[in-house]
């Protein structure tokens, strides 16, 4: 995959997703390098029912060897973990595979579930990502994911953090207020609707 700039968190741009968007609109999107989205990132905010009753949401995304083949799309391992409100009881784990929908696109893919839950599949897009250097000299990471509805859940959106207690304030308002600006109005009143913070308590549970 071909390298991106990244692009300042200054000046906060996201896309809506592929469904609510021309094809021309879709392909302005600069996807980040995979080794950049490659690391542990902690959701900080979500739509997604499912972690409002949840605390230390973090998905663990790994570089696989492409699909062999003419297509020899990207894939990463998927490993989503969490813990009750509270710690009560152990680290709950989710693991599939994630494969990109075209060579060299990095923001489009689609999930598969390992072992049992191989039967299920689930569409997923990053709408935006960037990064920002702190007042301590430290980087933050962001992602923007936006993933489609399934049998099992509602069309959602989460805002990915590369630090465990999630963005600084400024970077979380400044998402927020990005997504709620989206042309896609359906993405942009679930945002206003639905979207909270994620409970995080420090430190994680070891799995």
């Amino acid at each position: 995959m071909a390298a991106s700039a990244t692009p300042s968190c200054e000046s906060i741009a996201l896309r809506s997703p592929s469904k609510y968007s021309d094809a021309k609109a879709t392909t302005a999107f600069s996807p980040p390098p995979l080794e950049w989205v490659c690391r542990t990132w902690s959701v900080s905010h979500s739509t997604l029912r499912m972690w409002h009753s949840a605390q230390n949401v973090r998905i663990t995304y790994k570089p696989l060897e492409p699909l062999k083949g003419d297509s020899p799309r990207e894939r990463i391992d998927d490993k989503v973990e969490y813990e009750s409100i509270g710690g009560k009881g152990g680290v709950k784990s989710v693991s599939g595979i994630d494969t990109a929908e075209t060579v060299g696109d990095g923001s489009i893919w689609t999930w598969r579930g390992k072992r049992w839950l191989a039967l299920l599949s689930s569409h997923w897009e990053l709408l935006g990502w960037g990064e920002r250097t702190l007042a301590d000299g430290t980087t933050e990471r962001w992602m923007v994911s936006w993933f489609a509805a399934t049998a099992f859940t509602k069309e959602g959106l989460d805002i990915l953090s590369d630090r465990r207690e999630g963005p600084s304030k400024e970077t979380a308002e400044e998402v927020l207020a990005a997504l709620k600006g989206l042309e896609a109005r359906p993405v942009a009143e679930l945002v206003a609707k639905e979207m909270v913070p994620v409970a995080i308590s420090l430190p994680w549970k070891d799995t």
